[in-house]
């Protein structure tokens, strides 16, 4: 890793909309940080379909990180939210999740959704930094490895 990037605290990103062009980005991501990534279709549904949407983070000439989401009504929900080993603890995920709660508190949603393996202890203090905290525990839903999810939810009004 580059001894620059190390030593930055904080990375400025340029936050926009995902699009279909960052998918092979985006998919190479996803398979490198998560155990079981998801589809290639299932990111082209969260651009394409109506109340669903996808921020990217680019940074330092490529994409570092993006985030997804989905709006129902006056739910929202975080599907997915990532940063690229190289450039986490520099703000990146700070900067996407501020960018999708400003989103879906335009669109009026009274309050956002997300799932979290409870072996996550970083991402749960993350969350917890923001207002989000547990609802309940939802059995088996992550497969490789198998673990619980913790619901979590963040009251926007």
């Amino acid at each position: 890793m580059n001894s620059e990037i190390k030593n930055k605290k904080k990375l400025q990103v340029n936050i926009r909309a995902m699009t279909k062009n960052d998918l092979a980005e985006v998919i190479l991501l996803e398979r490198n940080i998560f155990p079981d990534p998801w589809s290639y279709e299932a990111f082209e549904e969260q651009i394409e379909i109506e109340g669903w949407g996808g921020l990217v983070a680019e940074g330092d000439g490529q994409i570092v990180g993006y985030a997804c989401y989905y709006i129902v009504n006056d739910e929202a929900h975080l599907t997915n939210i990532a940063v690229d080993s190289n450039y986490r603890r520099k703000s990146v995920a700070k900067q996407l999740l501020e960018n999708i709660l400003k989103v879906v508190t335009e669109r009026n949603c009274e309050f956002i959704l997300l799932e979290v393996r409870p072996s996550n202890e970083k991402a749960l203090k993350f969350y917890e930094k923001y207002g989000f905290h547990v609802l309940y525990r939802r059995p088996n839903y992550y497969r490789k490895p198998l673990e619980d999810a913790l619901v979590m939810v963040c009251y926007l009004s």
